[in-house]
C-alpha cells in the first residue's frame, strides 16, 4: 500500500493506550486509538465510542485546560491533561482525558493534533486531490480489509453500502471483473484503486468535456471560452493562461470510458451545444418534472413578465469544435481528468473571496453577535458556562452577551428569573481574553445587563481591567474631538474590547430631556387652544394659563427631583451634608468604560430625537417588526442606522433559544442582530453564512444601498431569475447514530435536493424585497447516496430591493425521501451574491456548517435580469 503522510501516527497509539477518561459521573481507565485512515478517535464503551477528527473543535491542554482540569478537582494534574471538544448531530460535547505520565500525554497531544490538521487542511483545500484520494481509498479499504492483503466479491459489495450504492448483483460483478486482471476473484491495494476510478465515474463531466472539444483534448482556446461565456470569469487572458497551465499536464493519455453497463443508472446529461439543447443519449428514462410544495406555491407570485425557456445550461456553439484549429505538438492541452480537477479546485470554487473595507465608521457594518452568550441550552433551564463564549468567539462572534448579578462573592452572570445555573464574571473575562482575537482581529463589544449594587460594580471593573489590560477602551481614540461626529472604524479599533451597558445617568437626562419637551409642547398646543377660543372673560383664559403653568412646573420639579435622587441628592432637600446621600444607580468607575457604545433607552427614531452616535439602544425582535413593517418607520431606522449602532434581541417568548432569521432587521441597517448560536436552526445558518463570506472576521460592511443617504437605490425594485440546474452529488455523507457510528441497517438513501430561496421579508414585513420564501425539489434518485445524477433545471423567479442581493440567500438541501422528519444529510447555505455563476460544486455542510470531507454538489447556476 502507498505510503502517504498519515504514517506517522506511531503503532502505539493505533493499538491503543490506557487514558483516564473524566466526566461528571465518573473516572474510568479506558483504552483509546487513534485510527488516521478512518479519521477517528476509538475508544471502548457501551455506545462504542467515536470522535471523527472532522467533528472536532478544539484540543485543549497546558492553560487552555484548565479551566475543566480544575473543575474536576486534577488542578496538579494539568501537564497530563487533554480536553477535546467537538460536535456530533448538533450537539457540542467534551471528551476529558488523563494520561498516566507527560510522555504519553504529549504523544498523544502532538500526533492528534498533526491528524487533525491534515484531515482539515483537505477538508477546506479541493486542490490536493492526490492525497485526498489516498486518504479516501485508504480508509475504505481498511474498513473492509480487515488487514488482509486482498478485497473479495462481498468485501467490495460492503464497500458499495457503506458508500450509499446499492447495485444489482450483475453490475457490481462486472464492476469487479474489470480490474481483476490475474482472475484470483480478489482485488489487491492498486487493483482496488482501478475499481475506484471505475466506480467514481463521471458521466456528466464526460458530456460536458465532449461537448467543449469533441474527440480531441481541450485547448487554452477553447478552455477560455468556456472561462468567459459559461463561467462568466472576469480574469483576464493571462490570468486564463495561469490557471490552464496548471492543469493541462494532468493527464495527457487518451480518455478511457468503459461500457455503459458498468455505471449506477443514472439521468443523462443535457449540456447545449447551441442555442437549441441538444441532449447526450439517454441511459435512464427521463426523470419527472420538479415538484412545488403547496404552501410554496401558494407563495409565489406570478413574475412581471413570462419566464423564457427552463434554465438550462448555456449554449456552447459548435463552432467552438469545428472551426478551432488544431493544436501543435508542442501545444499544452488540458485533458479530461485536469478538467475534471480543475472543475473541484479553488480555482472554480462556488463562491468568489471578498475583501473587506475595514477603514469605515463602525455603524455602516452587520457586526457577528451572540443572543445570552453563556448559556448552552435553552434559556429557561439551560447551563451557564464559559463554553458558549469562547464556541461564539471562535465563531467570529464580535458582541457576546453578559448579564451580571450580585453573586455571594463577586459577580455572577445567569439569566435573571429562569431555572439557569451560574458562571463568575472573572472566569468569562478571563476566556474572553484568551479567544478574544483567534479567529478575528476587529473589535468586541461585551453588550452587559449590569443588574447588580455599587460595591460589585466597581469589582466588575476592576475584573475586567484585570483580565484585559490595554485592549479594554477606557478613553477615546487620541485622533477623536470631545464630540464625536462620527464612530470609529473597525481598523482603528483593531484587537480592543469595548463595554456596552445603559449609562443610567446618561438615561436620567435624557428622560428629563424628552419630558420637558413633551411638557413644553403641550403647553404650547394648549396655549393656542386657549387663544383660539372666544373667552368668557379675560380673567378666565388667564386663570386657565396659570393653572396649565403650574401644572408644567410641578412636573419639571418632579423631573429634577427624580435626577437629584439618581445623582445622589435626597428628594426634596438641597442640603445633602444633613440628609446625607443616597445610592447611586450606577458607579461612576463602570459608566467610565462607555466610551463608544452608551447603552441608552429607545426614545423613537423619528426626526425629533436626537442621539449622540456613541449612543446604542436595543429593540426586541417585537419592537423592530413595528418599525420594519413599512411606513416611515423603516426609511427613520435606516436613516438612524447609517451613523447609530442598534442593536437587536430575539422576544422573551423563545423558551427554547430558537431564533428568527436575521436577514429583515439587516435589511433595515441593523447591526448587532443577537442570535442563540446555541440552537443551530436557520436563523443560525444565515447568520454563519454571511459572516463565512468574510472568513469569519465578524464584520461585513453594509450594501452601498443601506449607507446612500439619499435613499435613492431604495427606490428601486428589479426582477430576476434564479437559474439553478442540480446536476449530481458525490459522496453523500451516511446516516450517523448520536455516538457518532455510522448505521449500516437499511442505511441506502434515496436522496433528492430540495433549492429554497430566502429573501428578508419573509413573514415578517420587513424590507429589501416582497417576495417570500420559496422552495423547489428535484425527484429522489433510488439506491444512491453515493453519486446520484439529477440533471433538473428549476427556475426560481425574485424581485430585489437596492440590488441587495447579498441580503437574499439561497439553501440547497439533500434530504431523504419519504423521511422528511430526519436531520438531512448535508446543506449549502450561501448569499446570492456571492454564489458564482457557471458550473460549480458546492462543499456540503452539516447543520453546523462544518464542511464534509469529501461530500460536493454539482450545479449549474446563473441569474437573468428580468427584461
Amino acid at each position: 500500500m502507498a505510503t502517504t503522510t498519515l504514517d506517522f501516527i506511531p503503532p502505539l497509539l493505533q493499538q491503543g493506550t490506557q487514558l483516564t477518561k473524566i466526566s461528571d459521573k465518573s473516572q474510568k481507565k479506558v483504552v483509546f486509538r487513534l485510527d488516521p485512515e478512518e479519521g477517528q478517535i476509538l475508544y471502548d464503551s457501551w455506545k462504542h465510542g467515536i470522535v471523527p477528527i472532522e467533528s472536532i473543535k478544539e484540543i485543549r491542554t497546558g492553560s487552555d485546560a484548565e479551566y475543566y482540569c480544575s473543575q474536576y478537582g486534577f488542578a496538579g494534574e494539568l501537564d497530563k491533561w487533554i480536553t477535546i471538544v467537538y460536535v456530533l448531530h448538533n450537539t457540542y460535547r467534551t471528551l476529558h482525558l488523563l494520561a498516566p505520565t507527560c510522555d504519553l500525554k504529549t504523544l498523544w497531544e502532538n500526533n492528534l493534533r498533526k491528524l487533525y490538521s491534515i484531515r482539515l487542511g483537505l477538508m477546506h483545500d479541493l486542490d490536493n486531490h492526490e492525497l485526498r484520494q489516498t486518504v479516501w481509498e485508504r480508509q475504505y479499504w481498511k474498513g473492509a480489509a480487515k488487514g488482509r492483503q486482498s478485497l473479495n466479491l462481498d468485501d467490495v459489495k460492503s464497500i458499495c453500502l457503506r458508500l450509499n450504492i446499492d447495485f444489482p448483483k450483475g453490475e457490481l460483478e462486472r464492476l469487479f471483473k474489470a480490474p481483476d486482471t490475474t482472475q484470483k476473484n480478489s482485488l489487491n491495494f492498486q487493483q482496488f484503486q482501478h475499481f475506484v476510478k471505475l466506480l467514481k465515474r463521471r458521466p456528466e463531466l464526460e458530456a460536458l468535456y465532449k461537448k467543449l472539444c469533441g474527440e480531441e483534448t481541450l485547448d487554452f482556446a477553447k478552455f477560455e471560452k468556456f472561462m468567459k461565456d459559461t463561467q462568466q470569469s472576469t480574469l483576464s487572458s493571462v490570468e486564463l493562461k495561469i490557471v490552464f497551465d496548471k492543469y493541462a499536464n494532468v493527464d495527457t493519455a487518451p480518455v478511457v470510458v468503459p461500457p455503459p453497463t458498468v455505471v449506477p443508472p443514472a439521468p443523462t446529461l443535457t449540456v447545449p451545444t447551441s442555442t437549441n439543447v441538444s441532449a447526450v443519449p439517454p441511459v435512464s428514462p427521463v426523470l419527472p418534472p420538479p415538484t412545488l410544495s403547496a404552501t410554496t406555491a401558494d407563495s409565489l407570485a406570478a413574475p412581471t413578465s413570462p419566464p423564457p425557456a427552463p434554465a438550462t445550461i448555456p449554449a456552447l456553439p459548435k463552432t467552438d469544435v469545428a472551426q478551432s484549429s488544431p493544436s501543435p505538438s508542442s501545444a499544452r492541452n488540458m485533458s479530461l481528468d485536469g478538467f475534471s480537477s480543475f472543475l473541484m479546485s479553488q480555482d472554480n470554487a462556488p463562491t468568489q473571496p471578498e475583501s473587506n473595507d475595514m477603514t469605515q465608521p463602525m455603524s455602516d457594518y452587520f457586526i457577528s453577535t451572540s443572543h445570552n452568550t453563556y448559556l448552552i441550552g435553552n434559556q429557561l433551564m439551560g447551563v451557564s458556562t464559559i463554553e458558549g463564549y469562547i464556541r461564539a468567539l471562535l465563531c467570529g462572534a464580535r458582541s457576546v452577551e453578559l448579564d451580571i448579578y450580585d453573586g455571594p462573592h463577586e459577580p455572577m452572570v445567569y439569566h435573571g428569573k429562569t431555572l439557569t445555573s451560574e458562571v463568575s464574571v472573572r472566569e468569562i473575562c478571563q476566556a474572553i481574553a484568551k479567544y478574544a482575537f483567534v479567529s478575528s482581529p476587529y473589535p468586541i463589544i461585551l453588550s452587559c445587563e449590569v443588574h447588580c449594587g455599587l460595591v460589585q460594580q466597581d469589582m466588575l471593573v476592576d475584573i475586567m481591567t484585570k483580565a484585559f489590560g490595554s485592549a479594554l477602551v477606557r478613553v477615546a481614540l487620541d485622533e477623536h474631538p470631545n464630540k464625536l461626529v462620527a464612530l470609529p472604524s473597525p481598523e482603528q479599533l483593531k484587537k480592543r474590547i469595548m463595554v456596552k451597558t445603559k449609562n443610567m445617568f446618561v438615561s436620567a437626562e435624557l428622560d428629563a430631556i424628552k419630558a420637558h419637551k413633551q411638557a413644553a409642547k403641550a403647553a404650547a398646543a394648549k396655549a393656542a387652544h386657549l387663544e383660539a377660543e372666544v373667552p368668557s372673560s379675560s380673567s378666565e383664559s388667564e386663570t386657565d394659563a396659570q393653572s396649565i403653568m403650574q401644572e408644567i412646573g410641578q412636573e419639571i420639579s418632579s423631573l429634577k427631583s427624580k435626577w437629584k435622587k439618581l445623582r445622589g441628592v435626597p428628594s426634596g432637600s438641597t442640603d445633602s451634608k444633613k440628609k446625607g446621600k443616597t445610592k447611586a444607580p450606577m458607579s461612576m468607575a463602570l459608566a467610565s468604560l462607555l466610551v463608544y457604545t452608551v447603552g441608552v433607552k429607545c426614545r423613537g427614531i423619528d426626526k425629533s430625537q436626537e442621539y449622540d452616535v456613541e449612543q446604542v439602544f436595543s429593540l426586541s425582535e417585537n419592537s423592530a417588526n413595528k418599525y420594519i413593517k413599512g411606513g416611515a418607520g423603516i426609511e427613520d431606522l435606516i436613516r438612524h442606522t447609517q451613523s447609530h449602532v442598534v442593536r437587536i434581541y430575539p422576544k422573551g417568548s423563545r423558551v427554547n433559544s430558537t431564533n428568527y432569521e436575521p436577514l429583515q432587521y439587516w435589511a433595515a441597517g441593523c447591526q448587532l442582530v443577537a442570535l442563540n448560536i446555541q440552537t443551530m436552526d436557520l436563523g443560525y445558518r444565515i447568520n454563519q453564512a454571511m459572516f463565512l463570506r468574510r472568513g469569519r472576521q465578524g464584520y461585513v460592511l453594509k450594501p452601498p444601498a443601506l449607507r446612500d443617504v439619499h435613499f435613492e437605490a431604495l427606490r428601486k425594485h428589479t426582477n430576476h431569475y434564479f437559474d439553478v440546474t442540480i446536476i449530481s452529488a458525490q459522496q453523500l455523507p451516511r446516516p450517523t447514530h448520536s455516538s457518532g457510528k455510522e448505521v449500516t441497517e437499511k442505511s441506502i438513501v434515496d436522496p433528492y435536493v430540495e433549492v429554497t430561496h430566502i429573501p428578508p421579508s419573509d413573514n415578517s414585513g420587513g424590507e429589501g424585497t416582497s417576495a417570500r420564501k420559496i422552495s423547489f425539489a428535484t425527484p429522489a434518485v433510488k439506491n444512491n447516496g453515493f453519486n446520484p445524477m439529477w440533471q433538473e433545471e428549476l427556475c426560481l423567479p425574485f424581485d430585489c430591493l437596492g440590488g441587495m442581493q447579498e441580503l437574499i440567500f439561497v439553501e440547497f438541501t439533500v434530504k431523504q425521501d419519504k423521511r422528511p422528519d430526519l436531520e438531512p444529510l448535508a446543506r449549502h447555505i450561501s448569499p446570492l451574491a456571492s454564489l458564482q455563476r457557471g458550473f460549480r460544486h458546492l462543499p456540503l455542510h452539516d447543520a453546523q456548517l462544518c464542511q464534509y470531507l469529501f461530500s460536493t454538489l454539482f450545479v449549474y447556476i446563473n441569474v437573468r435580469d428580468v427584461a
